[in-house]
């Protein structure tokens, strides 16, 4: 596919815009991406560099488990805090494991959560929906026990009921 904007290089970059409701998509090179990006004022860097220039704030870490040192190295790739600090990329799936102290904060704080709830096949999709439902609804059915809300439990213990019913059917 050709870029939208300039009709020469190949479209390597896709954006979805989402105004007042309204999606569009558009399909662009590197170089239009790039003065795109400049026309509506965001940063010319790459994200990854911003992703860096975030960890170098320690305060987001304070008090946040144990630290990292400076020369703490992945034992998979051998990539440093400190580097990965300054380019914003991992080096390996290790890394996120070596450097958890200081990067599950910094998930926690950009997308909410530390683990991936990304998206799922079509044809899986419903079960596995209503498996996280029944889940969720069960951390919930703990904690109303705990708190010895049980009107409150029995009504999340039929709705788990419920779930698991639907789940029997899909299978």
């Amino acid at each position: 596919m050709l870029c939208e904007r300039c009709g020469k290089r190949p479209a390597t970059v896709h954006v979805t815009r989402i105004v007042n409701e309204e999606k569009s998509e558009l399909h662009v090179c590197a170089e239009c991406a790039a003065q795109e990006q400049q026309e509506l004022g965001f940063p010319a860097e790459p994200i990854h560099h911003l992703l860096g220039e975030l960890l170098n704030y320690e305060d987001w870490f304070a008090g946040r488990g144990r630290p990292v040192e400076a020369g703490a190295r992945c034992r998979g790739c051998g990539l440093t805090f400190k580097q990965f600090t300054r380019s914003g990329l991992l080096g390996c799936a290790r890394c996120y494991e070596e450097f958890a102290s200081r990067l599950d904060p910094l998930l926690q704080r950009m997308h909410g959560a530390t683990s991936h709830r990304g998206k799922v096949p079509r044809r899986q999709g419903g079960a596995l929906s209503l498996r996280r439902q029944a889940e969720s609804l069960r951390q919930q059915l703990e904690e109303a026990v705990a708190a010895e809300e049980y009107e409150r439990a029995a009504r999340l213990r039929d709705q788990i009921r419920e779930l698991e019913r639907q789940l029997g059917r899909r299978r």
